[in-house]
Protein backbone atom coordinates (compact mmCIF):
# COMPACT_ATOMS: atom_id res chain seq x y z
CA UNK A 1 0.00 0.00 0.00
CA UNK A 2 1.37 3.41 -0.97
CA UNK A 3 0.51 6.21 1.40
CA UNK A 4 -0.04 9.75 0.17
CA UNK A 5 2.58 12.14 1.54
CA UNK A 6 1.38 15.61 2.54
CA UNK A 7 2.61 18.35 4.81
CA UNK A 8 1.64 17.90 8.51
CA UNK A 9 -1.47 19.81 9.56
CA UNK A 10 -2.73 21.09 12.86
CA UNK A 11 -4.97 18.38 14.32
CA UNK A 12 -7.48 19.33 17.05
CA UNK A 13 -6.50 18.02 20.49
CA UNK A 14 -9.62 15.84 20.78
CA UNK A 15 -8.71 14.10 17.53
CA UNK A 16 -4.94 13.98 17.98
CA UNK A 17 -4.75 10.23 18.59
CA UNK A 18 -4.00 8.61 15.26
CA UNK A 19 -5.96 5.46 14.47
CA UNK A 20 -4.33 2.70 12.44
CA UNK A 21 -6.07 0.94 9.56
CA UNK A 22 -6.50 -2.11 11.79
CA UNK A 23 -8.19 0.02 14.46
CA UNK A 24 -10.55 1.54 11.92
CA UNK A 25 -11.42 -1.92 10.63
CA UNK A 26 -12.13 -3.04 14.18
CA UNK A 27 -14.39 -0.04 14.77
CA UNK A 28 -16.20 -0.70 11.51
CA UNK A 29 -16.77 -4.36 12.33
CA UNK A 30 -18.19 -3.42 15.73
CA UNK A 31 -20.51 -0.80 14.25
CA UNK A 32 -21.97 -2.84 11.37
CA UNK A 33 -24.40 -4.86 13.54
CA UNK A 34 -25.74 -1.59 14.95
CA UNK A 35 -26.25 -0.22 11.43
CA UNK A 36 -28.07 -3.40 10.44
CA UNK A 37 -30.42 -3.23 13.42
CA UNK A 38 -33.67 -1.63 12.36
CA UNK A 39 -32.58 -0.95 8.78
CA UNK A 40 -35.63 -2.68 7.28
CA UNK A 41 -38.03 -0.77 9.52
CA UNK A 42 -36.27 2.52 8.85
CA UNK A 43 -36.66 2.01 5.13
CA UNK A 44 -40.27 0.89 5.37
CA UNK A 45 -41.36 3.70 7.70
CA UNK A 46 -39.05 6.35 6.23
CA UNK A 47 -37.15 7.01 9.43
CA UNK A 48 -33.99 8.95 8.58
CA UNK A 49 -30.91 7.26 10.13
CA UNK A 50 -29.46 10.37 11.76
CA UNK A 51 -27.92 8.55 14.72
CA UNK A 52 -26.25 5.72 12.73
CA UNK A 53 -24.67 8.22 10.36
CA UNK A 54 -23.48 10.45 13.19
CA UNK A 55 -21.89 7.37 14.78
CA UNK A 56 -19.87 6.75 11.64
CA UNK A 57 -18.47 10.26 11.87
CA UNK A 58 -17.80 10.10 15.61
CA UNK A 59 -16.00 6.75 15.21
CA UNK A 60 -13.69 8.54 12.72
CA UNK A 61 -14.76 6.17 9.94
CA UNK A 62 -14.62 8.95 7.37
CA UNK A 63 -10.89 9.43 7.93
CA UNK A 64 -9.49 6.26 6.34
CA UNK A 65 -7.63 8.09 3.60
CA UNK A 66 -6.15 10.92 5.67
CA UNK A 67 -2.36 10.40 5.73
CA UNK A 68 -0.70 9.52 9.02
CA UNK A 69 1.27 12.77 8.82
CA UNK A 70 -2.04 14.61 9.15
CA UNK A 71 -3.62 12.48 11.86
CA UNK A 72 -5.20 9.73 9.77
CA UNK A 73 -4.45 6.10 9.01
CA UNK A 74 -3.19 6.42 5.45
CA UNK A 75 -5.54 3.66 4.22
CA UNK A 76 -5.79 2.55 0.61
CA UNK A 77 -8.72 3.15 -1.71
CA UNK A 78 -9.38 -0.59 -1.48
CA UNK A 79 -9.79 -0.25 2.30
CA UNK A 80 -12.35 2.52 1.87
CA UNK A 81 -14.28 0.71 -0.86
CA UNK A 82 -14.41 -2.47 1.25
CA UNK A 83 -15.87 -0.38 4.07
CA UNK A 84 -18.48 1.11 1.71
CA UNK A 85 -19.47 -2.36 0.50
CA UNK A 86 -19.79 -3.56 4.09
CA UNK A 87 -21.97 -0.60 5.09
CA UNK A 88 -24.14 -0.98 1.98
CA UNK A 89 -24.58 -4.67 2.78
CA UNK A 90 -26.52 -3.68 5.91
CA UNK A 91 -28.04 -0.36 4.80
CA UNK A 92 -27.34 1.03 1.35
CA UNK A 93 -29.02 4.33 2.27
CA UNK A 94 -26.37 5.00 4.89
CA UNK A 95 -23.55 4.11 2.50
CA UNK A 96 -24.86 6.41 -0.23
CA UNK A 97 -25.40 9.30 2.21
CA UNK A 98 -21.68 9.18 3.04
CA UNK A 99 -20.58 9.66 -0.58
CA UNK A 100 -20.15 13.47 -0.52
CA UNK A 101 -17.99 13.23 2.61
CA UNK A 102 -15.67 10.69 1.03
CA UNK A 103 -15.49 12.50 -2.30
CA UNK A 104 -14.58 15.89 -0.87
CA UNK A 105 -11.83 14.26 1.17
CA UNK A 106 -10.44 12.50 -1.89
CA UNK A 107 -10.47 15.81 -3.75
CA UNK A 108 -8.44 17.38 -0.96
CA UNK A 109 -5.88 14.58 -1.17
CA UNK A 110 -5.62 14.76 -4.96
CA UNK A 111 -5.07 18.52 -4.91
CA UNK A 112 -1.89 20.46 -4.25
CA UNK A 113 -3.96 22.99 -2.30
CA UNK A 114 -2.28 22.75 1.08
CA UNK A 115 -4.34 25.60 2.52
CA UNK A 116 -7.56 23.72 1.77
CA UNK A 117 -6.23 20.59 3.45
CA UNK A 118 -5.13 22.56 6.49
CA UNK A 119 -8.62 23.96 6.80
CA UNK A 120 -10.79 20.93 6.14
CA UNK A 121 -8.95 17.79 7.30
CA UNK A 122 -9.35 18.70 10.99
CA UNK A 123 -13.13 18.76 10.49
CA UNK A 124 -12.98 15.13 9.35
CA UNK A 125 -10.89 14.19 12.36
CA UNK A 126 -13.54 15.82 14.54
CA UNK A 127 -16.18 13.50 13.07
CA UNK A 128 -17.95 16.10 10.94
CA UNK A 129 -19.90 15.17 7.81
CA UNK A 130 -20.31 16.81 4.42
CA UNK A 131 -23.34 16.96 2.13
CA UNK A 132 -23.72 17.97 -1.49
CA UNK A 133 -26.19 20.36 -3.09
CA UNK A 134 -24.91 20.86 -6.60
CA UNK A 135 -27.44 19.50 -9.08
CA UNK A 136 -30.56 21.24 -10.27
CA UNK A 137 -33.63 20.19 -12.23
CA UNK A 138 -35.45 21.86 -15.08
CA UNK A 139 -32.54 22.77 -17.36
CA UNK A 140 -29.97 20.96 -19.46
CA UNK A 141 -28.06 18.23 -17.66
CA UNK A 142 -25.44 19.91 -15.51
CA UNK A 143 -26.76 23.43 -16.11
CA UNK A 144 -26.57 25.77 -13.12
CA UNK A 145 -29.08 28.58 -12.64
CA UNK A 146 -28.32 29.45 -9.00
CA UNK A 147 -26.66 32.85 -8.74
CA UNK A 148 -23.79 34.22 -6.69
CA UNK A 149 -23.69 38.03 -6.52
CA UNK A 150 -21.02 40.10 -4.81
CA UNK A 151 -22.16 42.33 -1.96
CA UNK A 152 -19.26 44.30 -0.53
CA UNK A 153 -16.64 41.94 0.86
CA UNK A 154 -18.89 38.87 0.56
CA UNK A 155 -21.51 37.28 -1.74
CA UNK A 156 -25.17 36.36 -1.67
CA UNK A 157 -26.37 33.06 -3.14
CA UNK A 158 -29.87 32.37 -4.42
CA UNK A 159 -31.32 29.31 -6.10
CA UNK A 160 -32.69 25.84 -5.56
CA UNK A 161 -30.88 22.51 -5.70
CA UNK A 162 -32.03 18.93 -5.91
CA UNK A 163 -30.30 15.57 -5.27
CA UNK A 164 -28.65 17.00 -2.15
CA UNK A 165 -27.18 13.68 -1.06
CA UNK A 166 -26.47 13.47 2.65
CA UNK A 167 -27.20 17.16 3.27
CA UNK A 168 -29.74 16.57 6.04
CA UNK A 169 -27.17 14.55 7.99
CA UNK A 170 -24.26 16.89 7.44
CA UNK A 171 -22.40 19.62 9.28
CA UNK A 172 -21.34 21.24 6.00
CA UNK A 173 -23.15 21.57 2.67
CA UNK A 174 -21.38 22.25 -0.63
CA UNK A 175 -23.20 24.10 -3.39
CA UNK A 176 -22.43 25.66 -6.74
CA UNK A 177 -23.70 28.85 -8.33
CA UNK A 178 -22.87 31.10 -11.27
CA UNK A 179 -21.22 34.42 -10.50
CA UNK A 180 -21.72 37.71 -12.34
CA UNK A 181 -18.97 36.84 -14.81
CA UNK A 182 -20.74 33.60 -15.74
CA UNK A 183 -18.28 31.35 -13.92
CA UNK A 184 -19.38 28.43 -11.73
CA UNK A 185 -18.24 28.91 -8.13
CA UNK A 186 -18.28 26.23 -5.45
CA UNK A 187 -18.70 27.05 -1.79
CA UNK A 188 -18.99 25.13 1.46
CA UNK A 189 -21.47 26.37 4.03
CA UNK A 190 -22.09 25.41 7.65
CA UNK A 191 -25.37 23.60 8.05
CA UNK A 192 -26.83 26.36 10.26
CA UNK A 193 -26.03 29.29 7.93
CA UNK A 194 -29.05 31.62 7.77
CA UNK A 195 -30.99 31.20 4.52
CA UNK A 196 -29.72 27.66 3.88
CA UNK A 197 -32.91 25.58 3.81
CA UNK A 198 -32.75 21.78 3.66
CA UNK A 199 -36.02 20.10 2.70
CA UNK A 200 -36.80 16.41 3.27
CA UNK A 201 -38.73 15.86 0.03
CA UNK A 202 -36.75 13.16 -1.80
CA UNK A 203 -39.36 10.93 -3.45
CA UNK A 204 -37.40 8.29 -5.39
CA UNK A 205 -38.66 4.71 -5.29
CA UNK A 206 -35.36 3.55 -3.77
CA UNK A 207 -32.55 4.89 -1.59
CA UNK A 208 -35.28 6.85 0.17
CA UNK A 209 -33.22 7.67 3.24
CA UNK A 210 -30.19 9.23 1.56
CA UNK A 211 -31.57 12.70 2.41
CA UNK A 212 -31.20 13.68 -1.23
CA UNK A 213 -33.98 16.25 -1.32
CA UNK A 214 -34.12 19.96 -2.08
CA UNK A 215 -31.71 22.61 -0.83
CA UNK A 216 -32.84 26.21 -1.12
CA UNK A 217 -30.37 29.07 -1.10
CA UNK A 218 -32.38 32.02 0.18
CA UNK A 219 -30.08 35.04 -0.10
CA UNK A 220 -27.44 33.03 1.76
CA UNK A 221 -24.32 34.83 2.91
CA UNK A 222 -21.21 33.37 1.25
CA UNK A 223 -17.90 34.64 2.60
CA UNK A 224 -14.69 34.64 0.61
CA UNK A 225 -13.31 31.85 2.81
CA UNK A 226 -16.36 29.71 1.98
CA UNK A 227 -15.33 29.53 -1.68
CA UNK A 228 -13.80 26.14 -2.49
CA UNK A 229 -11.74 25.53 -5.65
CA UNK A 230 -13.62 23.53 -8.28
CA UNK A 231 -10.81 21.02 -8.68
CA UNK A 232 -11.52 19.63 -5.19
CA UNK A 233 -14.70 18.02 -6.49
CA UNK A 234 -15.28 15.16 -8.92
CA UNK A 235 -16.69 16.04 -12.29
CA UNK A 236 -14.14 18.33 -13.89
CA UNK A 237 -14.42 18.55 -17.66
CA UNK A 238 -11.05 19.96 -18.66
CA UNK A 239 -8.73 17.22 -17.41
CA UNK A 240 -9.07 13.74 -16.03
CA UNK A 241 -8.90 13.53 -12.24
CA UNK A 242 -8.41 10.43 -10.12
CA UNK A 243 -11.33 11.65 -8.01
CA UNK A 244 -13.78 10.96 -10.84
CA UNK A 245 -13.27 7.17 -11.11
CA UNK A 246 -13.24 7.07 -7.31
CA UNK A 247 -16.64 8.79 -7.28
CA UNK A 248 -18.01 6.31 -9.78
CA UNK A 249 -16.54 3.31 -7.99
CA UNK A 250 -18.33 4.42 -4.85
CA UNK A 251 -21.64 3.81 -6.65
CA UNK A 252 -20.47 0.38 -7.75
CA UNK A 253 -19.51 -0.42 -4.16
CA UNK A 254 -23.03 0.43 -3.02
CA UNK A 255 -24.39 -1.96 -5.69
CA UNK A 256 -22.07 -4.73 -4.50
CA UNK A 257 -23.29 -4.18 -0.95
CA UNK A 258 -26.91 -4.39 -2.06
CA UNK A 259 -26.19 -7.72 -3.77
CA UNK A 260 -24.71 -9.09 -0.55
CA UNK A 261 -27.67 -7.78 1.45
CA UNK A 262 -30.03 -9.57 -0.94
CA UNK A 263 -28.04 -12.76 -0.39
CA UNK A 264 -28.31 -12.45 3.39
CA UNK A 265 -32.07 -11.94 3.15
CA UNK A 266 -32.45 -14.84 0.72
CA UNK A 267 -30.67 -17.19 3.14
CA UNK A 268 -32.67 -15.93 6.13
CA UNK A 269 -35.99 -16.19 4.33
CA UNK A 270 -35.31 -19.71 3.06
CA UNK A 271 -34.29 -20.84 6.54
CA UNK A 272 -36.92 -19.07 8.63
CA UNK A 273 -40.00 -18.42 6.50
CA UNK A 274 -40.21 -20.37 3.24
CA UNK A 275 -42.11 -23.64 2.83
CA UNK A 276 -41.56 -26.15 0.03
CA UNK A 277 -44.17 -26.04 -2.72
CA UNK A 278 -46.67 -28.91 -2.78
CA UNK A 279 -44.92 -30.97 -5.47
CA UNK A 280 -41.41 -30.45 -4.11
CA UNK A 281 -39.41 -33.53 -3.18
CA UNK A 282 -38.12 -31.74 -0.08
CA UNK A 283 -39.72 -31.49 3.35
CA UNK A 284 -37.77 -28.33 4.17
CA UNK A 285 -37.28 -25.33 1.93
CA UNK A 286 -33.52 -25.39 2.44
CA UNK A 287 -33.47 -28.89 0.92
CA UNK A 288 -35.38 -27.90 -2.21
CA UNK A 289 -32.88 -28.09 -5.11
CA UNK A 290 -34.35 -25.04 -6.82
CA UNK A 291 -34.10 -22.96 -3.65
CA UNK A 292 -30.51 -24.13 -3.31
CA UNK A 293 -29.89 -23.19 -6.93
CA UNK A 294 -31.43 -19.72 -6.47
CA UNK A 295 -29.40 -18.97 -3.36
CA UNK A 296 -26.27 -20.28 -5.07
CA UNK A 297 -26.80 -17.99 -8.05
CA UNK A 298 -27.44 -14.98 -5.82
CA UNK A 299 -24.27 -15.82 -3.90
CA UNK A 300 -22.23 -16.05 -7.10
CA UNK A 301 -23.50 -12.69 -8.32
CA UNK A 302 -22.79 -11.01 -4.97
CA UNK A 303 -19.31 -12.55 -4.93
CA UNK A 304 -18.59 -11.38 -8.48
CA UNK A 305 -19.84 -7.85 -7.81
CA UNK A 306 -17.56 -7.43 -4.81
CA UNK A 307 -14.60 -8.93 -6.65
CA UNK A 308 -14.80 -6.61 -9.66
CA UNK A 309 -15.32 -3.55 -7.48
CA UNK A 310 -12.25 -4.34 -5.38
CA UNK A 311 -10.24 -5.06 -8.54
CA UNK A 312 -11.13 -1.58 -9.80
CA UNK A 313 -10.15 -0.12 -6.42
CA UNK A 314 -6.73 -1.70 -6.90
CA UNK A 315 -6.45 0.16 -10.22
CA UNK A 316 -7.06 3.48 -8.48
CA UNK A 317 -4.48 2.59 -5.83
CA UNK A 318 -2.03 1.71 -8.62
CA UNK A 319 -2.60 5.12 -10.21
CA UNK A 320 -1.81 6.80 -6.87
CA UNK A 321 1.30 4.65 -6.44
CA UNK A 322 2.51 5.60 -9.93
CA UNK A 323 2.24 9.33 -9.33
CA UNK A 324 -1.16 9.85 -10.95
CA UNK A 325 0.04 9.62 -14.53
CA UNK A 326 -2.68 10.28 -17.09
CA UNK A 327 -2.49 6.79 -18.61
CA UNK A 328 -2.95 5.18 -15.19
CA UNK A 329 -5.95 7.39 -14.41
CA UNK A 330 -7.48 6.48 -17.77
CA UNK A 331 -6.96 2.79 -17.03
CA UNK A 332 -8.61 3.26 -13.66
CA UNK A 333 -11.56 4.98 -15.35
CA UNK A 334 -11.96 2.05 -17.76
CA UNK A 335 -11.71 -0.52 -14.97
CA UNK A 336 -14.26 1.37 -12.87
CA UNK A 337 -16.68 1.59 -15.81
CA UNK A 338 -16.50 -2.19 -16.22
CA UNK A 339 -16.96 -2.72 -12.48
CA UNK A 340 -19.96 -0.40 -12.43
CA UNK A 341 -21.61 -2.24 -15.29
CA UNK A 342 -21.13 -5.65 -13.71
CA UNK A 343 -21.98 -4.59 -10.16
CA UNK A 344 -25.27 -3.02 -11.25
CA UNK A 345 -26.17 -6.11 -13.27
CA UNK A 346 -25.32 -8.37 -10.34
CA UNK A 347 -27.29 -6.36 -7.78
CA UNK A 348 -30.39 -6.09 -9.95
CA UNK A 349 -30.39 -9.80 -10.76
CA UNK A 350 -29.66 -10.84 -7.17
CA UNK A 351 -32.55 -8.68 -5.97
CA UNK A 352 -34.86 -10.33 -8.50
CA UNK A 353 -33.73 -13.90 -7.75
CA UNK A 354 -34.42 -13.33 -4.06
CA UNK A 355 -38.12 -13.85 -4.78
CA UNK A 356 -37.40 -17.36 -6.10
CA UNK A 357 -36.51 -18.67 -2.64
CA UNK A 358 -40.14 -18.57 -1.52
CA UNK A 359 -43.68 -18.25 -2.75
CA UNK A 360 -46.12 -15.38 -2.60
CA UNK A 361 -45.10 -14.64 0.99
CA UNK A 362 -41.82 -13.13 -0.24
CA UNK A 363 -43.85 -10.18 -1.54
CA UNK A 364 -45.39 -9.34 1.85
CA UNK A 365 -44.73 -5.75 2.83
CA UNK A 366 -43.63 -6.80 6.30
CA UNK A 367 -40.56 -8.46 4.78
CA UNK A 368 -39.74 -5.42 2.63
CA UNK A 369 -37.69 -7.58 0.27
CA UNK A 370 -38.44 -5.36 -2.70
CA UNK A 371 -36.19 -2.68 -1.22
CA UNK A 372 -33.10 -4.37 -2.67
CA UNK A 373 -34.27 -4.08 -6.28
CA UNK A 374 -35.61 -0.56 -5.73
CA UNK A 375 -32.34 0.53 -4.15
CA UNK A 376 -30.17 -1.15 -6.80
CA UNK A 377 -32.24 0.31 -9.62
CA UNK A 378 -32.08 3.80 -8.12
CA UNK A 379 -28.29 3.70 -7.70
CA UNK A 380 -27.87 2.33 -11.23
CA UNK A 381 -29.85 5.27 -12.59
CA UNK A 382 -27.16 7.73 -11.52
CA UNK A 383 -25.41 7.02 -14.83
CA UNK A 384 -26.70 5.09 -17.89
CA UNK A 385 -24.79 1.82 -17.60
CA UNK A 386 -25.00 1.13 -21.33
CA UNK A 387 -22.75 4.15 -21.85
CA UNK A 388 -20.23 2.49 -19.55
CA UNK A 389 -20.04 -0.62 -21.73
CA UNK A 390 -19.98 1.39 -24.96
CA UNK A 391 -17.11 3.59 -23.75
CA UNK A 392 -15.12 0.52 -22.72
CA UNK A 393 -15.82 -1.03 -26.12
CA UNK A 394 -14.64 2.09 -27.95
CA UNK A 395 -11.49 2.11 -25.84
CA UNK A 396 -10.74 -1.53 -26.66
CA UNK A 397 -11.53 -1.19 -30.36
CA UNK A 398 -10.09 2.22 -31.21
CA UNK A 399 -8.24 3.52 -28.18
CA UNK A 400 -10.91 6.19 -27.69
CA UNK A 401 -10.49 7.99 -24.39
CA UNK A 402 -13.37 8.03 -21.87
CA UNK A 403 -15.33 11.30 -21.90
CA UNK A 404 -14.32 14.10 -19.52
CA UNK A 405 -17.86 14.26 -18.21
CA UNK A 406 -17.37 13.49 -14.54
CA UNK A 407 -19.01 10.09 -15.08
CA UNK A 408 -15.86 8.11 -15.91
Amino acid sequence: MTEITLEPSTVPAEAATRLSVAELKSRAAALLPELRQGAEDRERQRLLPHEPIRRIGSERLLTWRIPSSQGGSGASVRDVIQFVIDVASVDSNVAQALRPSFLFLEGLLASDDEAARQRWLPHYLNGELFGNAGWEVGGANGAISASLVREGDHYRANGSKYYSTGALYSDWVSAVAVDEAGHERRFMLPRDREGLELVDDFDAMGQRLTASGTTNLNNVLVREEDIVPHHLFAGGRTQRSIVTPYAQLFLAAVEAGIARNALDDAVAFARDHARPIKHSSASRSVDDPYVEFSVGEISARAFAAEAVVLRAADSIDAAWAGGLEESAITQAAIDVAQAQYMAAEAALKAAELLFDVGGASTTARKHNLDRHWRNARTVANHNPRHWKAAVVGAYRLKGSQPPLSGLF
